[in-house]
């Protein structure tokens, strides 16, 4: 009996339904634009749900000296000036709308007491300019957005898996997928499309992604539809993933435990961070943590397992119970470990997509006509090391601006031309992979792409291992023509596993070839062949599996960037 095949017309079609993709969508009702959202997560659990810090805007209820133009010195210089200024200027200047909007829509943020939005430091701000809800502001702003999508009447199809965009004469007019639960196709014919779907943190063994998050879908839709990818060799490592148990390596211990003074230890008792930053000791930024952590465990000096101590024991227990709740339970539901009492073993994991999906800074459209990508599967913002607190205001600034464009091209279209042998190739396409019947194991091969992710494209690079890296890659890919499929009576997750390997493949080979190119050290990209920063690198590098790598000039920063740009003091702040 054929599986049955359900099509669906909308304006503009949303793929993610996370912090980026509900914002779109939200903009797109409120101006009254036929909109779908399709994820393939429960939309109140999208991988937005887990970002607790906070979110950024230069509001000044704190620091009245605060400016659009400081938050945008801070974030270029903290991307070690690999960040688009016009990218940077667009969020930093949007963000106070950003905020606008949220509260709007019924955010409940801290508040001091007379009523002001509380706001607090993060790691290289200047000012405090992090506003946040306790330790669950990305939850409370998916819950926001939910509501108000939800109020909107916005169509939302959970569980729904994208394989491919549809695509004719350099234009896109929809996408491909099916229903994980069932196997039901469906074909998406829409003006627009908006990519919302994450980066690709899932492609390394410890990750703080959750199983079926940023596997690399958005790269390899984007760039199966004739699109670019930019800087993926630029991946922010949390110092701080749990080892075990192996379903959950890689889960965040929040930077909170080394803020209220957790300390980091080696497996000889040594406080290591001295060797490393003996002014911050632990409250040093993201990327110097956690190359000292890797370079502890690569020297010897670590846990058996393969980590280093981070130690609250020494902490009041009551400053536990209260200031790292979601730590303590954390470690609890995972290890029945008491953080009171015992220290926790940790290694750094990959955390952030920091580059991603070629898009112009006004709109983020990409290089294919109707094609749009924001949040985690764009680029630009971050550069080489991501401002904590950025990533949550981009989500709602070029939700809203993409958004508008998105609507402009639709309304612009005087007709939508379609491919019948571009949808034909879709069907095919998922077709030939239910029908696979060959003895490689498609998740036996997901975790060979981690290992050699691991191996060589970690916290530090270098020439021989990024090549060795490649050359067991190339192995991977030519077994996957190999695989077996088979769902059951569960679902269709053994075919979207099938999918994931393949974007896993495809981000895998983005990153180690930009890495490859990339031969200096800057930021989060460590090199040990090239110590150095190379001012001649200070470039985009672009990368197509057609064209390969190449250069991209940065513009200039505006005088009134520059003056501002200096060294943030980091007494007193928040780690990032």
């Amino acid at each position: 009996m054929p599986i049955p095949e359900q099509r669906v017309s909308t304006m503009v079609l949303v793929i993610g339904t996370g912090g980026a993709g509900l914002r779109a969508a939200i903009e797109l009702a409120e101006a009254g634009i036929d909109v779908l959202a399709v994820g393939k997560r429960a939309k109140e659990d999208a991988h937005t749900a887990l970002a607790a810090g906070g979110i950024n805007a230069a509001l000044a209820t704190m620091d009245p000296e605060d400016s659009w133009q400081q938050h945008a010195a801070d974030t270029l210089k903290e991307s070690y000036l690999l960040a688009d200024p016009r990218t940077v200027e667009i969020v930093t200047r949007g963000a106070a709308r950003g905020i606008d909007d949220l509260e709007r829509c019924g955010m409940a943020f801290a508040r001091e007491e007379d009523g002001r939005i509380s706001q607090r430091f993060f790691g290289a701000h200047k000012f405090r300019r992090t506003a946040f809800a306790g330790d669950y502001t990305g939850l409370e702003i998916q819950r926001t957005l939910v509501r108000r999508a939800e109020q909107l009447s916005i169509p939302v199809l959970d569980g729904v898996y994208i394989t491919r965009l549809l695509v004719h004469d350099g234009a896109v007019f929809g996408a491909y997928g099916f229903d994980l639960a069932r196997g039901t196709r469906y074909l998406f014919h829409a003006d627009a499309v908006i990519l919302a779907a994450g980066g690709h943190t899932r492609i390394w063994r410890r990750t703080s992604s959750r199983r079926d998050e940023n596997t690399g879908d958005s790269f390899r839709l984007a760039v199966e539809a004739g699109a670019r990818l930019r800087d993926p060799e630029l991946v922010q490592f949390h110092p701080s993933g749990i080892i075990e148990p192996e379903n959950a390596a890689g889960t965040l211990v929040s930077e909170a435990a080394r803020g209220e003074g957790g300390i980091l230890r080696n497996a000889l008792g040594e406080r290591f961070m001295s060797r490393y930053d003996p002014d911050r000791m632990e409250l040093s930024t993201r990327d110097r943590v956690a190359l000292a952590s890797y370079t502890e465990i690569q020297e010897g000096r670590g846990t058996p397992k393969g980590g280093v101590w981070l130690d609250v024991s020494h902490l009041p227990r009551r400053t536990i119970m209260t200031r790292l709740p979601r730590v303590y339970q954390t470690l609890m539901d995972l290890q029945m470990l008491d953080i009171t009492r015992e220290p926790i073993e940790i290694a750094p994991t990959a955390h952030y997509s920091m580059g991603g999906v070629w898009v112009r800074p006004e709109d983020h459209g990409t290089d294919v006509r109707g094609l749009y990508a924001i949040g985690e599967a764009s680029s630009g913002l971050h550069g080489a090391n991501r401002l904590g607190g950025n990533s949550l205001i981009e989500l709602l600034v070029f939700g809203r601006l993409t958004g508008r464009a998105a609507a402009a091209y639709s309304q612009s279209l005087s007709a939508q031309p379609r491919s019948a042998s571009g949808i034909a190739a879709a069907r095919e396409e998922v077709g030939r992979l239910l029908a696979a019947d060959g003895p490689e194991n498609v998740r036996a091969l997901q975790r060979a792409i981690r290992d050699i992710m691991t191996e060589h494209a970690g916290v530090v690079r270098n020439e021989e291992g990024l090549r060795t890296g490649l050359a067991e890659l190339g192995v991977i890919e030519r077994r996957m023509e190999d695989i077996g499929v088979h769902p059951d009576i569960a679902g269709y997750q053994d075919l979207a596993h099938a999918f994931d390997l393949r974007s896993a493949a495809l981000a895998a080979r983005a990153t180690l070839e930009a890495a490859l190119e990339r031969r200096e050290t800057r930021g989060c990209h460590n090199r040990s062949d090239h110590p150095g920063m190379d001012p001649a690198l200070r470039v985009n590098l672009v990368w197509s599996p057609t064209t390969g790598i190449t250069r991209e000039t940065i513009p200039a920063i505006p005088e009134e960037i520059t003056s501002l740009m200096e060294e943030v003091p980091t007494e007193g702040k928040l780690v990032e």
